[in-house]
């Protein structure tokens, strides 16, 4: 018998030594005076098994389906509006042409300038005759060719006008620009980034006639776009408050 065992056998057993007790290390030994937990041992985490999940994603996007009826409309915007640059599955909902109504000014000067011609050529003569000045005959082909020149004039300015239109289609809206007779160029928005559509009638002409401009607004650039002597604006802007209402919820957009 050693001697710890005798010391043991003969003291009482309330001074009997005790195996001290192991702590959990992962309970708490104390606390701070912020009440934080205090551990004798950095606590033991039990690591999860990482999961690896391979994806693979075809080299080829998949077209997405398209239906008959689309095909269709597609095929015909694109055999009406050829100019356009129209996706697949696009199609034109509706056309915007300027009201006939700008042209009043321009045209009406152009048709003044040849009245005062006619007049001209008509009182000539006899002015002519008590100013010894060269006969009408000697004046008649300078003054045609003038003529003529404020006659092309007058179409291009009409050709140019009505070379700016506003298409509507269930993607987008383009607008085409013809700013003279070699200066054309194309903006396109798509419906789901128009913030805000409005259209703006003012004075009683306007009003008479049923015309004005329409205005749209962009997400994330603030990006202007207007379009002006629009027949029929109110009209105009409820058909495309729709399409992009439509569009945004992801419903088809209606071409009724």
């Amino acid at each position: 018998m050693t001697r710890k065992d005798w010391y043991n056998e003969h003291m009482k057993p309330d001074q009997q030594q005790v195996p001290p007790v192991q702590n959990d290390p992962n309970q708490p030994v104390a606390y701070d005076a912020s009440g934080r937990p205090l551990y004798a041992h950095p606590p033991v985490v039990t690591e999860q098994p990482t999961h690896v999940v391979h994806m693979t994603r075809a080299i080829d996007p998949v077209d997405p389906v398209i239906s008959p009826e689309v095909v269709a409309k597609h095929d015909e915007s694109m055999r009406k509006y050829p100019v356009l640059n129209l996706s697949r599955g696009e199609y034109v909902i509706s056309m915007v042409q300027r009201h006939p109504i700008g042209l009043v000014a321009p045209l009406g000067i152009c048709a003044f300038l040849l009245f005062l011609v006619m007049v001209g050529l008509g009182l000539y003569p006899s002015f002519a005759e008590s100013n010894d000045l060269p006969t009408v005959d000697q004046l008649l082909v300078p003054a045609s060719l003038f003529m003529l020149l404020i006659a092309i004039g007058g179409y291009i300015i009409a050709w140019v006008y009505l070379q700016n239109k506003f298409f509507l289609t269930n993607e987008s809206v383009i607008q085409e620009i013809q700013t003279s007779l070699f200066a054309h160029h194309e903006q396109t928005v798509s419906l789901s980034n128009i913030e805000d559509a409005s259209y703006r009638q003012t004075g009683l002409i306007q009003s008479l006639f049923n015309y004005g401009s329409i205005r749209l607004s962009t997400e994330g650039d603030e990006t202007t776009y207007r379009f002006h002597y629009v027949a029929n604006p109110k009209d105009q802007i409820a058909v495309l408050n729709n399409a992009v209402e439509a569009f945004k919820n992801g419903r088809p957009v209606d071409d009724n």
